[in-house]
């Protein structure tokens, strides 16, 4: 279908002097015409009621989508955002986890300081209401996911306006944009994380809904008084044009990474290249961009020299069942400027956010390290071109009740089965075991340090990390599980395998160097008896709680120290359990908490649940108990349903129903298939083939059946009989106590 018939007239945003850029097309015989545009001119400080309801929705929406993410995705969500908004909030002595990057000063403090307010802010909350010390912890866990959720209901909020931009304010394209972002997976696995490119994405698409699109189209008519205007501020010495210098602004709030920059770069060339009354904006545009293109992508090819192959990253996983339509949306966004040229506003908006699209993920894919959500902020200018496709394919089968459009109906309700499947997989099955231990060393720590319970003691109990509190050491590989912002207490002294680079050391030390993870899962054994204080052979027999003298513990111990203490509570992954028996089977460790991880995973140091031992015995014998107790409740259901199936195999019936042959035998006798097994026989048989037995033949006398029938059942009936009985009970015995 041609995009003259897909498309609706274009609600101007731009003065109220341009005159109207095209007319509608008329409706299609596949798809009912979008409802007229409003008369109301689209601005973008314009707020309806609509408007409003669709903000407060998406924001509601995100927060419970928030609070349903369980999962662990990537260690930046908490190690460059989270840790050093939590040291800036708190103090140093709190026990965040400062990485190499920040010691070096190779990151910007921008974002961490968004949370860093959070934190504070929250914190304030709770000395004003007095919560408990657990309570502040829920609360301090809860506050960077709320403002996440807002920021990504804007993000949401702001793609749904710039899709009414482009294609009406009440076209079926801009619902099937808001439908595509609310209902995307990745969306909803990754929008409301920590993450540097979340916030990313946001500051993107409203930065793209409030570039001045009209500034790039300019109609013939205006041509020549914009080429005289722009001659007489050349000649009062204005050299660079307003439009240039509100561009380089919007660029420069972008450029926050380098592939922003990138992003910064394809808008300005795009949008300036379109100004041909304008030379000089046109040039200044070019020499600002080339510059910049010419040094990223001379170094991403001399990068690319080490690489073995050319990967495009990302589509796939961030579109997932709308990549078809966004491939479809981009190809015609890219074809309708060849065929009918930038003579259209809403072309020409199209058409850049594809050239966008297409052109970022080849840069990157030059740069050595390639991560999907590097491509992250394209996502909603992928979901606005995708919309067409999507509309033009689904709405007749939503629309009209003819059968023949059966078919697209159930595709739809197929793919957004698929979209609820991956966004629950992945927010709450995969990879969901690193949240679940840190809650419940929290709830360990609440449950050993009763003066931390008293409102009263809410002050020193929380922020004196001097105090005594339990001890945790992960035996993981680096960055497994959050940190400090979710074990919030700076009194749970903890310390994990680290991966720090040598990044002040020589030529020959960097190449022999190995770090504290590389060198524990390559000998567990030497690694302990080098690296824990006492070896393997003086490992504590009581935690540090429950001695009259406890062990010291500095506040931070998450640096590459030479010595870890034994802890109170050993973390690893189940991969490692083997040889942790082996090599602690003397010790007083013992398993207290078992929690599930993943089913599969590509590192194989990260595979199996996430275990937890430790030194407490009253902690041991009460986690033995609960699974003894679920593991006898699992036999039970096991009996039931095995005492169930026994019934209904007694009654004649399985699963309700009889089978074919049962429903023959039961016409044909009136006796269960329990006493046919046991060959006992009714006097009232009859054989379907014959009513009337046969007393001779040929002059023979034949004798009864009912005679053989008592011999046989004297001689095998009950042995048989007993058999079956006993090889019944062993199997239920085996069942139950297996």
């Amino acid at each position: 279908m041609s995009s003259s018939r897909r498309r609706k007239s274009f609600t101007s945003s731009s003065s109220s002097s341009s005159p109207s850029l095209h007319s509608p097309p008329p409706a299609s015989r596949l798809r009912p015409r979008s409802p007229p545009a409003s008369n109301t001119k689209a601005s973008p400080s314009s707020t309806t009621p609509l408007a409003t309801n669709i903000l407060l929705f998406l924001i509601a929406f995100r927060l419970v989508n928030a609070f349903t993410v369980r999962t662990f995705f990537q260690p930046d969500e908490f190690f460059q955002s989270l840790e050093p908004a939590w040291q800036i909030a708190f103090g140093e002595n709190q026990g965040a986890w400062i990485t190499w990057e920040w010691r070096h000063q190779l990151r910007s403090s921008i974002h961490p300081l968004l949370f860093a307010a959070v934190y504070s802010a929250a914190d304030v909350v709770a000395q004003l209401l007095r919560l408990s010390p657990a309570s502040r912890a829920d609360l301090l866990v809860a506050a960077p996911k709320t403002a996440q959720a807002v920021i990504s209901g804007l993000g949401d909020f702001y793609t749904w306006k710039l899709a009414r931009y482009v294609y009406g304010s009440r076209s079926y394209e801009a619902w099937a944009t808001l439908a595509l972002t609310v209902a995307s997976p990745w969306q909803w696995f990754c929008s409301t994380r920590t993450l540097s490119n979340c916030l990313e994405t946001t500051i993107t698409i409203v930065a793209v809904y409030l570039w001045p699109w009209s500034w790039s189209f300019v109609t013939p008519g205006h041509k020549k008084a914009t080429r005289a205007a722009s001659r007489e501020r050349a000649q009062r010495g204005q050299e660079v044009p307003d439009s240039l210098q509100s561009g380089c602004r919007l660029y420069s709030t972008t450029d926050k990474r380098p592939h922003l920059d990138e992003f910064g770069q394809c808008r300005m060339v795009s949008n300036f290249l379109g100004q041909e009354e304008n030379s000089r904006a046109r040039s200044i545009a070019l020499r600002l961009c080339r510059s910049g293109f010419i040094v990223r992508g001379g170094s991403a090819l001399l990068r690319k020299l080490d690489l073995s192959s050319f990967e495009i990253p990302g589509f796939p996983l961030l579109l997932t069942t709308a990549l078809p339509f966004a491939l479809v949306g981009l190809y015609r966004a890219l074809a309708q400027v060849r065929t009918s040229g930038l003579g259209h506003l809403q072309t020409l908006v199209q058409a850049q956010l594809a050239l966008i699209c297409v052109v970022m993920p080849f840069v990157l894919s030059l740069v050595s390290h390639k991560e999907v959500r590097f491509i992250y902020p394209l996502l909603p200018s992928l979901h606005i071109l995708s919309a067409p496709p999507l509309v033009d394919y689904f709405l007749p089968a939503v629309l009209r009740s003819s059968r023949s459009y059966m078919p697209r109906r159930l595709t739809l309700v197929f793919l957004l089965l698929v979209n609820i499947v991956i966004a629950l997989y992945t927010t709450i099955y995969h990879a969901s075991g690193p949240a679940n231990v840190l809650s419940y060393l929290r709830q360990q720590h609440e449950l050993h340090a009763p003066a931390a319970q008293t409102p009263s003691n809410l002050s020193p109990s929380v922020k004196d990390p001097s105090q005594h509190g339990i001890t945790a050491g992960f035996l993981m590989p680096c960055h497994s599980t959050p940190w400090r912002s979710h074990l919030v207490y700076p009194t749970i002294h903890a310390w994990a395998l680290t991966c720090e680079p040598p990044v002040d050391q020589t030529a020959a030390q960097k190449a022999a160097y190995m770090d504290e993870a590389d060198q524990f899962y390559t000998n567990p054994a030497q690694f302990l008896r080098d690296h824990m204080a006492g070896g393997l052979r003086h490992i504590s027999r009581k935690p540090s709680y429950l001695s009259a003298q406890p062990r010291p513990q500095p506040p931070n111990t998450n640096t590459n120290h030479a010595t870890h203490e034994w802890p109170d509570y050993l973390i690893f992954f189940a991969q490692l359990e083997p040889t942790l028996q082996s090599l602690l089977r003397a010790s007083s460790y013992a398993e207290c908490y078992r929690t599930f991880n993943t089913a599969w995973h590509d590192d194989r140091r990260r595979k199996g649940d996430i275990v937890v031992w430790c030194l407490d015995p009253a902690e041991q014998q009460a986690w033995r108990s609960a699974t003894r107790q679920r593991d006898l409740e699992n036999r039970d259901r096991q009996f039931d349903r095995i005492i169930e199936s026994f019934r209904k195999e007694a009654s004649g019936k399985r699963d309700g129903k009889l089978s074919p042959f049962r429903r023959w035998f039961s016409s044909s006798s009136s006796i269960a298939p329990s006493s046919w097994l046991s060959l006992s026989w009714p006097s009232s048989w009859r054989w379907p083939w014959g009513q009337r037995k046969r007393t001779s033949w040929l002059g023979v006398q034949i004798p009864q059946w009912t005679r053989t029938r008592s011999s046989w059942t004297a001689w095998g009936g009950n042995w048989f009989r007993d058999w079956r009985q006993k090889k019944t009970t062993k199997l239920l015995e085996r069942d139950l106590w297996s």
